[in-house]
């Protein structure tokens, strides 16, 4: 027996070995079957869509992924190698009040102690799923509810000009869409608020594994690799400039990339950090520090790609028929610059800032039953 029946508020946080281990089906009757909340690491978000959607935990996570977790008894995770931007520097803070059960295929994974008593599975993800399906679990439809619950009270409060552009176009977009993410505040943004139509969608993130300038690139790829199908690509303004030669790829195969730039005329992840934690201390990251950016549209009308700049994501609403058709485009979005990206787990303190006010933290803490 895995599953610890005394529990009353389990979750499951599932990484990337869940997807190499192709355990989504099996995650999806999971869910089905307990009605046990499932979490993602920010490299997973995409293999938990739909209405079964809460969100990431970690660093960057949405806050009420990691309020959930605060709060939890059980934590059951699969594939996911709980670094140090899932559970931050001060183990005993992560999942305080929750035992920890933990599955990875590589042995020396496991071999790194998060909790002195936790409970330690060298399996394939699949393999451990299908044991975890075979088990009597009780239903935990009560728990789902209040999680779901109290995730809709937070479904705005974070919510900087970023996330809002993310969710206008998660809007836009169909079911089960191909999505590539560049690196930066985009992809932070982007795991925070696109929720996709459909369970079967993908959202194409580097992580340790690209740096800045994926995005253009990832997409080329997935379209080629996938039959030539429309490949949304989620780019910032520093990001498609490392590699923006590939337009011409775009216009050459006539791949159907629909190209988005989250345009705030700045290295955003940078100068955000030089504005919290250097006094403002710019450097090269700004015009006035000596980054510039230039006019995307024109750059990609001279690509012979359609183009076209939009002053708030708002105007996305006239390009319905962009989205819909097979032809490539280049959206250039601008946005504020030093628009922040918040909730943000604190290194120094491993707490959640901003804090939540008061009103709102008590209506939380009401469905999650502290």
């Amino acid at each position: 027996m895995i599953f610890h029946m005394t529990s009353r508020k389990p979750v499951l946080v599932i990484g990337n070995g869940a997807r190499a281990a192709e355990a989504s089906d099996l995650i999806y009757e999971f869910m089905n079957k307990t009605n046990i909340p499932v979490l993602t690491t920010m490299n997973t978000v995409d293999m938990v869509q739909d209405k079964y959607r809460i969100g990431f935990i970690g660093t960057y996570g949405n806050r009420i992924s990691n309020m959930i977790l605060n709060e939890c008894d059980l934590v059951i995770s699969v594939g996911a190698r709980l670094g140090l931007r899932q559970i931050g520097h001060i183990k005993e803070l992560f999942a305080p009040k929750a035992k920890l059960i933990r599955c990875d295929v590589d042995q020396y994974e496991l071999g790194r102690q998060i909790k002195e008593d936790e409970e330690k599975y060298n399996f394939d993800a699949r393999y451990f799923m299908e044991l975890l399906l075979d088990e009597a679990i009780p239903n935990y439809k009560e728990w789902w509810d209040a999680c779901h619950a109290a995730k809709k009270l937070l479904e705005e409060y974070d919510d900087t000009e970023g996330n809002k552009l993310v969710k206008k176009i998660a809007q836009m977009l169909p079911e089960n869409p191909m999505v590539t993410v560049d690196i930066g505040q985009t992809v932070c943004w982007v795991a925070q608020s696109l929720w996709l139509k459909g369970t079967k969608g993908r959202i194409i993130i580097g992580g340790s594994y690209g740096a800045m300038g994926v995005g253009l690139p990832y997409a080329i790829g997935a379209s080629i690799s996938q039959g030539g199908i429309t490949t949304y690509c989620i780019t910032g303004d520093g990001g498609l400039q490392m590699n923006i030669q590939e337009l011409e790829t775009v216009r050459r195969e006539n791949l159907p990339i629909k190209i988005l730039v989250v345009n705030n005329k700045e290295l955003g992840k940078i100068s955000e950090i030089q504005h919290a934690s250097y006094n403002d201390r710019f450097c090269a990251t700004t015009a006035e520090s000596g980054y510039t950016v230039p006019d995307f549209e024109k750059i990609a009308s001279a690509y012979g790609i359609r183009a076209s700049t939009l002053e708030a994501y708002e105007e996305l609403d006239n390009y319905k028929e962009w989205f819909e058709n097979k032809e490539p485009f280049l959206l250039n979005i601008m946005l504020p610059s030093l628009t922040m990206l918040i909730p943000k787990i604190k290194w120094e303190t491993c707490k959640i800032k901003p804090d939540l006010d008061k009103d709102m933290l008590a209506k939380v803490n009401a469905f999650l039953g502290r």
